[in-house]
C-alpha cells in the first residue's frame, strides 16, 4: 500500500490531493488542500507553498509527511502574464473652451446662454446681452445671491452661473428667479470672461441634452458645419454629466488626438505581422488568428506596448536564469475598453471616457526551473518527488472524475494569469492550448473602467454580487430583490453601493458609477475575457476547428467558482450543441483539484511507474 501526493502549480493556488492506492485497485483519496502560490509558478519560490500545502493535507489524513511514498508535481513550465492599458485617444481643450464638469449637486435646472462676466460686475452691467455669472471663492452663497437678485431686479438678464465653492444649491434656493449653477470649479480663473457660454443643468436622475449633442453646440453657438466637427470631442466628453459648460473663445480649439500606443510585431507558423495598437483589439486579434500559432510578439521600441513586452521577457529571465533570448511571448490577447482620463485643458479636473486597449501576453519557458524546484522540495521534505505528467494531460483525467461526463471530453482551464483548454479523443488523444488573459485582467479592466484606482476593491467586484444600501435596515440587491437585517447597518454605508462578499460584510464602491452601470462593467469585462478566450481556446483543440464535434466541455479552476462566469460560457457554448458546466471533481471537490487528481490517478494507472 502507497500513499501518493498530487500537487498541481499553478499560477495562483498550490492544489494538493492523497490517496492510498494499492497495485490492482483504484486509488481511494483521503485528503485533499489548497494554499496561494508562493512565487511565479514553476520557479523555486513555489517550494515553501508546495511544503506547507504537503504537510497541511498530511495533518488530514492523520499521518506524517514521512509515509508519503511519492510526490507527483505536474510538468508546467512557468508561465507569465502581463496585462498592459494603452489609451488610444486623448481629448485635448485649449484657451479654456469647456467644462465638462459633473458636481454632486449643482444647482438650478435648465439651460442658460450668455456672456461671462464676473459676479462684481453685475452692478455696472451695461450691456444687452444674457450674463453667465462667474462666481470665485472671495464670495459666499449670499453675497452671490445678493448681486444676481439685485441686477435682475434691474433688468439684467442673468441666465446662468459658474461658481467656485460648492455652493450650487445654497446660492439657487435665494434666488428670486432660479438658474443653472455649475459649482465645485476649482481653477475659476481659468473661465475665460467676455465670452458667449452655454451651462445647462439636468434634473436628478437625468444627464444633459443640449451640450452633450454637437448639434446642440452647434445651435446655441451657431457653429458652421466645419466647426460642428471641432466640436465634437467636446460632446462626447459631457455625455452622462447631470451638468455642464461649453465657451466660445475667439481662438479656442478643442481636438481629439490619437496617442502613439506603438506597434505590435508577431511572427507566427504562418506568417509574420505588424499591427499598429491604435488600430483596436478587432485588428490585433485578427493578425493574431492569421498568423497563429504564434512564435513570438515584440512592441516597437520606445513606446508603451514595447516595454510591457520586454518586461515580461526580463522577469521571466531573472526568475528563470534563462537568457532573454529564449524567452518568447507565445500568445496575446487584446480587449477593446474605455478609460476615464483627465481631460487636458480642462479647468475642474474634467474626465472623458478615452479608447484604449488592454494587452494581456503570456511567455512560456522550458521546463528546467521545474526539475531544480523538484530537486529543492524532495530535499527539504524527505520525500521521493516526480514531474508526472503534462498539465493539460493531468486536468483531464481529473475532469472525468465528474459525473455525467465521457470522451471526447474538453476542459476550459480557467485561472488568474492564463486560461486553458484541452480535449481527450475516444480513442485518448490529448491536445491542448494556453491562452493569455484571464481573472487579472478582468481586474484591470474593472478598475480602469471605473476609474477606481483600487485593485483590490476591483478584484472584490469581480468576485461578489453589489447591493444598494437603501435605509440602515435593508439593502436592493443588484437583480432586484431585497434584503433586511434585524440589526442596524453601518450609517457610513447610507445610500452607497456595496459588494456583499461571502462572508456577510459589506465593501463601499466610492465611485460616481451607479449599480447598473458597475455591474454592467463587471459582466462587459467578464464576457471580453473569460468567454472570448474559453470560445477561442476550445476552436484550437476542438477536431478541424469545429466546437460542435465535442461532447462534454468540463469549465475548472478558480474561475469556475465564479458567481457568473461558469453561465456565460456555458451560455456561449450551447448554441454549438455541447454540454457545458462548472466541474465537480471526483464528485466532491467542485471545479478544484483537477491536475492534483489527475496526477494520483496517472501514477496508479501507469503501475506506479
Amino acid at each position: 500500500m502507497k500513499l501518493i501526493c498530487g500537487v498541481d502549480i499553478g499560477n495562483s493556488t498550490t492544489e494538493v490531493a492523497v490517496a492510498r492506492w494499492e497495485k490492482g485497485s483504484q486509488p481511494r483519496f483521503l485528503a485533499s488542500f489548497m494554499t496561494s502560490t508562493t512565487g511565479i509558478k514553476g520557479t523555486l519560490r513555489n517550494v515553501e507553498g508546495v511544503e506547507l500545502a504537503v504537510r497541511a493535507a498530511m495533518e488530514e489524513v492523520g499521518r506524517p509527511v514521512s509515509d508519503l511514498s511519492v510526490i507527483c508535481i505536474n510538468e508546467a513550465a512557468p508561465v507569465l502574464g502581463d496585462v498592459a492599458m494603452e489609451t488610444i485617444t486623448e481629448t485635448i481643450v485649449t484657451e479654456s473652451t469647456m467644462i465638462g464638469h459633473n458636481p454632486d449637486t449643482p444647482g438650478g435646472l435648465g439651460l442658460g446662454v450668455g456672456v461671462t462676466a464676473p459676479a462684481r460686475a453685475l452692478p455696472e452691467w451695461n450691456r444687452t446681452d444674457p450674463v453667465i455669472v462667474v462666481v470665485d471663492g472671495s464670495l459666499d452663497f449670499t453675497e452671490t445671491a445678493r448681486l444676481v437678485n439685485e441686477a435682475a431686479a434691474s433688468g439684467v438678464d442673468v441666465q446662468g452661473a459658474v461658481v467656485q465653492r460648492d455652493e450650487g444649491v445654497l446660492i439657487v434656493n435665494r434666488l428670486n428667479r432660479p438658474i443653472p449653477v455649475v459649482d465645485e470649479v476649482k481653477l475659476i480663473d481659468r473661465v475665460p470672461l467676455g465670452m458667449r457660454a452655454a451651462v445647462e443643468v439636468a434634473d436628478q436622475g437625468q444627464t444633459i441634452r443640449t451640450i452633450s449633442n454637437p448639434y446642440g453646440i452647434a445651435t446655441v453657438f451657431g457653429l458652421t458645419p466645419e466647426e460642428t466637427k471641432m466640436i465634437v470631442p467636446v460632446a462626447r466628453a459631457l455625455i452622462g454629466n447631470r451638468s455642464g459648460v461649453v465657451i466660445r473663445t475667439p481662438r479656442g480649439d478643442v481636438q481629439e488626438r490619437r496617442i502613439p500606443a506603438g506597434r505590435l510585431e508577431v511572427s507566427g507558423e504562418n506568417g509574420r505581422g505588424s499591427i499598429d495598437v491604435n488600430s483596436g483589439a478587432v485588428v490585433i486579434m485578427d493578425t493574431v488568428q492569421k498568423v497563429e500559432p504564434l512564435v513570438d510578439v515584440k512592441g516597437e521600441a520606445g513606446t508603451h506596448v514595447g516595454g510591457m513586452t520586454e518586461r515580461i521577457r526580463t522577469v521571466m529571465s531573472d526568475l528563470t536564469g534563462q537568457s532573454r533570448e529564449h524567452m518568447h511571448i507565445q500568445d496575446l490577447l487584446a480587449v477593446d475598453t474605455l478609460i476615464p482620463q483627465e481631460v487636458r485643458g480642462g479647468v475642474a479636473g474634467e474626465f472623458a471616457l478615452e479608447n484604449a486597449v488592454a494587452l494581456a501576453a503570456m511567455v512560456k519557458t522550458n521546463r528546467l526551473p521545474l526539475l531544480d524546484l523538484a530537486a529543492d522540495l524532495q530535499k527539504r521534505i524527505g520525500v521521493k518527488v516526480i514531474i508526472s505528467g503534462v498539465e493539460a494531460d493531468m486536468a483531464i483525467l481529473g475532469a472525468l472524475t465528474t459525473p455525467g461526463t465521457s470522451k471526447p471530453l474538453a476542459i476550459v482551464d480557467m485561472g488568474a494569469g492564463s486560461t486553458d483548454a484541452a480535449l481527450i479523443s475516444r480513442d485518448g488523444r490529448v491536445s491542448s492550448i494556453h491562452r493569455a488573459g484571464a481573472g487579472d485582467m478582468v481586474t484591470l479592466l474593472i478598475n480602469s473602467e471605473l476609474g477606481l484606482n483600487d485593485l483590490l476593491l476591483s478584484e472584490d467586484i469581480k468576485r461578489h454580487p453589489l447591493a444598494k444600501v437603501e435605509s440602515l435596515f435593508h439593502v436592493r440587491l443588484e437583480d432586484g430583490t431585497v434584503r433586511f437585517y434585524k440589526d442596524h447597518l453601518d450609517p457610513r454605508l447610507y445610500s452607497r453601493v456595496v459588494v456583499l462578499k461571502s462572508d456577510g460584510s459589506m465593501q463601499p464602491v466610492y465611485c460616481k458609477a451607479s449599480m447598473e452601470q458597475i455591474r454592467q462593467v463587471r459582466r462587459e469585462a467578464k464576457k471580453k475575457v473569460f468567454v472570448t478566450n474559453a470560445l477561442r481556446a476550445m476552436a484550437t483543440v476542438a477536431p478541424n476547428h469545429d466546437l460542435r464535434l465535442i461532447d462534454f466541455v468540463v469549465l475548472v479552476g478558480g474561475s469556475a467558482l465564479d458567481f457568473e462566469v461558469p453561465d456565460m460560457v456555458t451560455d456561449a457554448l450551447a448554441q454549438y450543441g455541447v454540454v457545458a458546466g462548472r466541474g465537480n471533481i471526483r464528485g466532491l471537490e467542485g471545479p478544484r483539484n483537477a491536475v492534483a487528481t489527475g496526477l494520483v490517478l496517472a501514477y496508479a494507472g501507469g503501475g506506479g511507474e
